[in-house]
C-alpha cells in the first residue's frame, strides 16, 4: 500500500476544509474555536484510500493548514513532510495574499508535485471560471505547478468535480517517490494530547525510517528516551508506521507537559541536536535584501525558532539572489543536510525566502569563506560518496568517528561503511580519515620526538602522555595506531613511561658529561651521610638548568634514588643497607632509632627518612616505636 501526504495551501476561506471534507468525509476543523469562528487556526487532518489502475490501494494523508495570515506559523508545521499540494483558489476571488505567500512556501520547500483546485466553482459562471482559470494559469506558468499539471474545478457544496478530483490524484500521487523506509526514522511532532486509556499520544508525519511497537526512541532536542506503546497510521492500530504516514504514537516515559509541537523524534543515540547549521538560502524576488547578522524567524518541519544569519563572504542578499550562509539558532533542534526550511523576516512577520541545509556540525569560525563555500558547494550537490569523502578530507588528523559520520548525514550505519569504501579513505577502528591526514600525522608524530630530541638532549625521551597531548585533537583510536605502527616499524621505541625515536637518547656535551660523573662521585663516596643535592650543583661548570636535568637523568636511569624532598642516595649505597639489615636480622629481627643510629653512624636528620624509605620497600616494618624487619 503506497502512502503519500496531501497538505492544503491557500488564501483564507477558500474552501480548503471543506474541500478535504468532500474528498474523504471527514472534517478537519477540530477546535470549537474553529466551528465556531467558521475558519481554520490550527492544521487538521484526514485520510483517504483510493484503488490505483495497478489495483495497489493508494492511502492519501490530508494535512489541511489554515489560511489567514496570522496563521501561517501554524500553516508552516504542516507542509514540512507533505509529498504534494492542493493549491487551492476560490473561484469567485481568485488569486490572494495568502495564495501568494503559500505558493511560495510550497516552492521554497522543495514541494514537487500538486494539482490546483479552483473551488467554489458553483458560486460563478463559466465564463468567469474561465477568466479565473486564465488568471491561476499565468500565475502558475513555468512553476512546479504550471502546465502540463492540472487545474481542476470544484465544488465542495453540489460535489461537483470531486471524482475528477480524486482520478487526478490518484495520477499525480502515483509519480510522487516513496520516502525512504529503510534510511533513520524521523517524525516532527505536530500534536500533544492524551487519550483516556492511553496517556500521551503524539502526532506527525513519519519522513523518513519506520517506528514498530516497543521500539525506543529519542525526543530532541531534550535528549529524553521514550517507549512506542501503540501504533495508529492514519486512524488504524498498526504494527509499524512507515515513511510518507501520518502516524499516531502511544508513549511510555514522558507525559504531555514534557513534550510540545516542534520536537522531534529519532532512535535512540543516533541523532544530535544542533544550534548551528551551513545552509544555502533563497530570497524570493519580493523580500527585503538580507543583511549579514540578520534576525530572521526560522521554520523547520514543526519546529520554529529565532536564528542569527551569518552570512559568507558579503554583506548582504538580495531579492532573488542565494548565498551561503550560517544560521544560528536560538534554540537547538535537530535538523540533518536535505532539510528544507523556511525564512520570515523578523519585523513584519512575513516569508522573506528559504532554503535548504547542507551541513548540521558547521565550524564557529571560517577563515576563508570562498574556500569554505566550495566545500559547502560539494556538500549540497555532489554524489553520497562525494559528501562523505569531503567530510572526512575536511576533518583532517582528527578523523570522522562512525556515530558522527551517522549524525551528520542521518544515513545508516551500512551506508555510511558502503560510501567510505574509497581508496583515499583509511578506517581505523571506527574512526574514518583520508590517507593523507593519515600520513601527515605519522610525519607530525617523528617531527613532535625529533623536536624534543634536539631542544632536550639531557632528556632520554618524551613521556607517552606529553605526546599524546600535543595531538589532543586527534582520535585516540587514530593516536593509538600510529603509535603502535611506529613501534611495529622500530621508528620509535619506548623505555619505560617514555618514548623516543630510534636509536636516540642523551646526548651530552663534554662539560655534561663531566658533570654527571662530578655529581655520581659526589653521592657515591658521601655513603648514607649525603651533602645537600644543592651544593652539589653549585659547584658544577653547566649552568643551574643543565645541572638540573643531568640530576632528572640519574633518578630516571635509578643511578641516584631520591628518599624525601631533601635527601637523594646513590643505589649502591641503598642496596649496602638493604643487605645489612638482613646481616642484623639474625642477630635481631628487632630495632629502634637509636639502634640504626648506632648501626650506620647517622644523625636523626637521616635516619628518619632512612627507615621510612626502608618501610616503603618492605624491609622493615614500623610496629609501635620499633621496627621488625622482615
Amino acid at each position: 500500500m503506497k502512502s503519500v501526504i496531501v497538505g492544503t495551501a491557500g488564501h483564507i476561506d477558500h474552501g480548503k476544509t471543506a474541500l478535504v471534507k468532500a474528498l474523504t468525509g471527514i472534517d478537519a476543523d477540530r477546535l470549537e474555536e474553529e466551528k465556531r469562528r467558521g475558519i481554520t487556526i490550527d492544521i487538521g487532518f484526514a485520510n483517504l484510500e483510493l484503488p490505483m489502475p495497478d489495483g495497489e490501494t493508494l492511502r492519501l494523508g490530508f494535512v489541511d493548514v489554515p489560511g489567514h495570515e496570522r496563521f501561517v506559523r501554524n500553516m508552516l508545521a504542516g507542509v514540512g513532510g507533505i509529498d504534494l499540494v492542493l493549491l487551492v483558489v476560490a473561484a469567485d476571488e481568485s488569486i490572494m495574499p495568502q495564495t501568494r505567500e503559500h505558493f511560495d512556501i510550497c516552492r521554497l520547500l522543495s514541494v514537487r508535485r500538486g494539482i490546483t483546485v479552483l473551488t467554489k466553482s458553483d458560486a460563478v459562471d463559466a465564463d468567469t471560471l474561465g477568466v479565473v482559470r486564465a488568471e491561476v494559469e499565468d500565475f502558475l506558468r513555468n512553476s512546479f505547478l504550471g502546465d502540463p499539471n492540472p487545474i481542476v474545478a470544484v465544488s465542495s457544496l453540489t460535489g461537483a468535480g470531486v471524482d475528477n478530483l480524486k482520478r487526478e490524484l490518484v495520477r499525480v500521487a502515483s509519480e510522487v517517490p516513496s520516502r525512504d523506509s529503510k534510511a533513520l526514522a524521523r517524525l516532527p511532532i505536530d500534536r500533544v494530547f492524551t487519550m483516556k486509556g492511553f496517556g500521551t499520544v503524539v502526532t506527525g508525519t513519519l519522513v523518513s525510517g519506520s517506528i514498530r511497537k516497543e521500539d525506543e526512541l529519542e525526543v530532541f532536542p531534550k535528549g529524553q528516551r521514550v517507549r512506542v506503546r501503540g501504533i495508529q497510521v492514519h486512524g488504524k492500530s498498526a504494527e509499524q508506521a512507515v515513511a510518507g504516514q501520518r502516524t499516531a504514537l502511544n508513549l511510555a516515559g514522558a507525559s504531555t507537559e514534557e513534550l510540545s509541537r516542534g520536537m522531534m523524534l529519532a532512535p535512540v543515540s543516533t541523532q544530535r541536536a544542533t544550534s548551528r547549521v551551513d545552509v544555502e538560502l533563497s530570497l524570493l524576488p519580493s523580500a527585503k535584501p538580507l543583511k549579514d547578522r540578520a534576525r530572521v524567524h526560522f521554520h523547520s518541519y514543526t519546529s520554529e525558532t529565532v536564528a542569527s544569519v551569518v552570512l559568507y563572504g558579503r554583506k548582504q542578499v538580495g531579492p532573488g539572489e542565494s548565498a551561503f550562509a550560517q544560521l544560528r539558532l536560538s534554540e537547538p533542534t535537530l535538523l540533518l543536510p536535505g532539510d528544507r526550511f523556511i525564512m520570515r523576516q523578523f519585523s513584519p512577520v512575513i516569508t522573506s525566502g528559504g532554503g535548504v541545509v547542507v551541513e548540521n556540525a558547521p565550524p564557529k569560525r571560517v577563515k576563508n569563506a570562498g574556500e569554505y563555500g566550495q566545500f559547502l558547494e560539494i556538500l549540497g550537490k555532489e554524489f553520497q560518496a562525494a559528501k562523505l569523502h569531503t567530510r572526512v578530507s575536511a576533518s583532517g588528523t582528527r578523523g570522522l568517528s562512525l556515530a558522527e559520520a551517522v549524525a551528520r548525514t542521518g544515513w545508516l550505519t551500512s551506508q555510511i561503511i558502503s560510501s567510505a569504501a574509497d581508496p583515499e579513505i583509511a578506517r581505523v577502528g571506527d574512526v574514518f580519515i583520508s590517507k593523507a591526514a593519515l600520513d601527515l600525522l605519522r610525519k607530525e608524530m617523528m617531527s613532535a620526538l625529533d623536536a624534543f630530541h634536539k631542544q632536550n638532549a639531557l632528556v632520554a625521551g618524551m613521556s607517552k602522555e606529553e605526546l599524546r597531548g600535543r595531538f589532543s585533537a586527534v582520535s585516540p583510536t587514530v593516536f593509538d595506531h600510529v603509535f603502535d605502527e611506529g613501534l611495529r616499524t622500530r621508528k620509535i621505541e619506548v623505555a619505560g613511561e617514555l618514548v623516543r625515536l630510534a636509536g636516540r637518547g642523551v646526548v651530552m656535551k663534554d662539560d655534561e658529561a663531566e658533570s654527571k660523573k662530578v655529581i655520581e662521585a659526589a653521592f657515591a663516596v658521601a655513603g648514607l651521610r649525603v651533602p645537600a643535592l644543592k651544593d652539589v650543583l653549585a659547584g658544577l661548570k653547566v649552568d643551574k638548568v643543565r645541572a638540573q636535568k643531568i640530576v632528572t637523568l640519574l633518578l630516571r636511569d635509578k643511578t641516584l634514588i631520591k628518599i624525601s624532598d631533601e635527601l637523594v642516595f646513590h643505589h649502591q649505597v641503598l642496596t649496602e643497607l638493604r643487605q645489612r639489615m638482613t646481616a642484623e636480622k639474625i642477630k635481631s629481627p628487632k630495632l629502634d632509632v637509636a639502634r640504626f643510629k648506632d648501626l650506620t653512624g647517622v644523625s636523626r636528620k637521616y635516619a628518619i627518612p632512612l627507615l621510612e624509605y626502608l618501610d616503603r620497600e618492605y624491609v622493615t616494618r614500623r610496629v609501635g616505636d620499633e621496627r621488625v624487619i622482615l
